[in-house]
């Protein structure tokens, strides 16, 4: 299976990448999420260490389950041959209607098919009130003229 841009990624290719997993995640289906991964893939996602597909898709209907209203922005930070680096802002809820802005880096690595073979993931969360917002689109993808974070001061 070839998961395209493949490596060795460009600005562009490495743009284009970040924004595939940024609709794929803000779908919020873990069997689609996780069709971007190897089928050994690693992660470590904050404190969690995970491995494979099946582990990947229960970890990701964990995750949201418990942040409701979910919707991410990502943004190329660097890259170089199979490497991609992001930052990312995501804003969610809990189930008493708190708010958060969860903020963080991901190191991608990828196999020749395109494939993301280990995804290392630091994140932080800040509450937020609900008027300080800055993600109002329907949930789902961001719409193309939605800022990004830059434009966001993000």
């Amino acid at each position: 299976m070839s998961r395209p841009p493949l490596p060795p990624f460009t600005l562009e290719t490495a743009a284009q990448k970040a924004r595939m997993a940024e609709d794929a995640w803000n779908s919020r289906d873990p069997e689609r999420v996780s069709l971007a991964y190897t089928e050994d893939s690693v992660w470590r996602n904050r404190s969690e260490f995970i491995t494979g597909r099946p582990e990947i898709v229960r970890f990701l209907a964990r995750k949201w389950a418990r942040e409701l209203d979910y919707r991410l922005i990502k943004e190329v930070w660097a890259w170089h041959d199979n490497r991609i680096a992001v930052r990312f802002a995501y804003e969610w809820r809990d189930d008493s209607g708190h708010w958060f802005r969860s903020y963080g880096n991901e190191n991608w690595e990828f196999d020749a098919a395109g494939l993301m073979r280990r995804r290392l993931a630091s994140i932080n969360d800040l509450p937020i009130n609900e008027g300080e917002r800055k993600y109002h689109w329907p949930l789902g993808r961001r719409p193309d003229d939605h800022p990004g974070l830059s434009e966001l001061g993000l």
